[in-house]
């Protein structure tokens, strides 16, 4: 007997940190004023995805000295978006990354619990850690963690602000458990919590949210980050979005699961896709092969080379070939921040792996960059790119996308009207929002309150 078939989950992402956005393209738009924002929500909710996502870094990255070429100056803080999308959206699902390194957990919580009141259950918390010692410096603990320790802090920093959440009972029953008697709780808003890195007490100052809790989306892919998610997500923005490496993926998620006494349902995997339509798979193709030379210009590409050969590159011809000197194992000055040495381990293995795959496709440093970086997702007409998603979605390799147009803010648009009425012919995509909160929208049911004892914070 087959199963009934999969829903699909979609949301719309908003970069901010990125390599995607065709800036040379006229329909490109503003990525600081708010009626950017506006459009690409309205259409996200037009199309009835689940909900719209906003990245953040607490540091613009620095290269060579000068702030990246692809770090958006001037973006606005993450929440005050987020909070002013929830007055002109219903249903649409507002998610924000918010790092748990650099933060406390009251402040978090608090603008958390006060974004689901405001949007009436709307919100969702990617929950990020930071590596590196440079963002540190904007914040007085500054410094770094080891990784296992980024995690542990990020476990510890969740559990303090779901006591926080839980923190307000309202009129529910609480046990005493010296008398046995049931009485209403008269201190709504107590907490204390103590652990490794946290002793904090007090009284939480935002009633119970709609949802109880934020979503939480989880995005690391390491060991730790992959176990992390499993104890304490509801989703995780995955980065393995092909059939083979997004069912491995899916697959090794969802086995850790019952470890933590939680079903496969309860944890969503929502890689992040980019896409290009067409009339047609060949024009779509065409028009492809145009984004990703628009997307890493001669210049970027030498950017994103130096990010591995830690070296200054900028007397390289990128339409040459790669450099024939050895990266610099030193210590990393040349990009500072979130770049990409942090995904380059052995820089040394890395720059050979680079320089066959350039010789054996005779490449020059720009196309092998677009070769490397600005690949597409989906390509091809309407038709052929809702079948790819539904396959992908069926197949258990993902439970839905964030998608990453490369027009922002009107890139969407395209997708919602040809994209998505195909899927809803499916059968596979909702034609109307069914419930208003977002774990409604997700499929996810609304957490239990932390057991608590009758008694007040001292």
């Amino acid at each position: 007997m087959s199963r009934p078939l999969k829903q699909i989950h979609l949301a719309a992402h908003f970069p901010g940190v990125n390599n995607t956005t065709v800036w040379s393209d006229p329909r490109a738009g503003s990525h600081i004023e708010f009626a950017s924002f506006v459009h690409f929500a309205r259409t996200a909710e037009r199309a009835k995805f689940d909900f719209l996502f906003l990245a953040e870094g607490l540091r613009l990255r620095e290269q060579n000295g000068l702030i990246y070429d692809l770090d958006v100056v001037g973006r606005p803080d993450t929440f005050t978006v987020l909070a002013a999308l929830a007055a002109v959206t219903d249903r649409l699902g507002l998610a924000g990354t918010i790092n748990s390194t650099f933060n406390e957990p009251y402040e978090v919580a608090r603008q958390f619990a006060s974004l689901d009141h405001l949007s009436a259950g709307r919100s969702a918390w990617n929950v990020v850690t930071s590596w590196d010692a440079f963002t540190g410096e904007n914040f007085r603990r500054g410094g770094y963690l080891p990784q296992h320790e980024r995690y542990l802090r990020a476990r510890n920093f969740l559990e303090a602000a779901w006591t926080l959440f839980d923190s307000w009972r309202g009129d529910e029953i609480l046990a005493d458990k010296e008398s046995g008697a049931f009485l209403r709780d008269p201190y709504p808003g107590a907490f204390r919590h103590r652990d490794a890195h946290f002793d904090i007490a007090g009284h939480f100052t935002v009633p119970r949210a709609p949802q109880g809790r934020p979503v939480i989306f989880q995005a690391g892919d390491s060991e730790e980050g992959r176990e992390f998610a499993a104890s304490s997500a509801d989703a995780i923005f995955s980065r393995h979005g092909t059939l083979a490496e997004g069912r491995t993926f899916y697959a090794d998620v969802k086995r850790r699961l019952p470890g933590y006494g939680r079903r496969p349902e309860d944890l969503l995997i929502l890689p992040a896709a980019t896409f290009v339509l067409g009339d047609t798979d060949e024009q779509a193709r065409e028009v492809a092969h145009e984004v990703r030379r628009q997307q890493v210009s001669g210049q970027t590409a030498i950017r994103f080379l130096e990010q591995v050969w830690n070296r200054d590159l900028s007397g390289y011809d990128p339409d040459g070939p790669l450099p024939d000197i050895d990266p610099d194992l030193g210590e990393h000055t040349v990009a500072r921040g979130r770049a990409s040495v942090r995904m380059h381990r052995d820089p040394q293995a890395t720059a050979r792996e680079w320089r066959e795959r350039a010789a054996a496709g005779e490449l020059s440093i720009r196309e092998l960059i677009i070769e490397i970086t600005g690949r597409q997702n989906f390509v091809g007409s309407p038709a052929t790119v809702a079948a790819a998603i539904n396959d992908l979605v069926q197949a258990d390799a993902s439970d839905g996308f964030i998608l990453v147009p490369h027009i922002t803010p009107g890139g969407l648009e395209e997708f919602a009207d040809t994209v998505v009425p195909l899927l809803q012919e499916r059968g596979v995509f909702r034609s109307e929002y069914q419930g208003t909160t977002l774990r409604e929208h997700l499929g996810l049911g609304r957490p239990q309150p932390l057991q608590r004892e009758l008694q007040g914070a001292s």
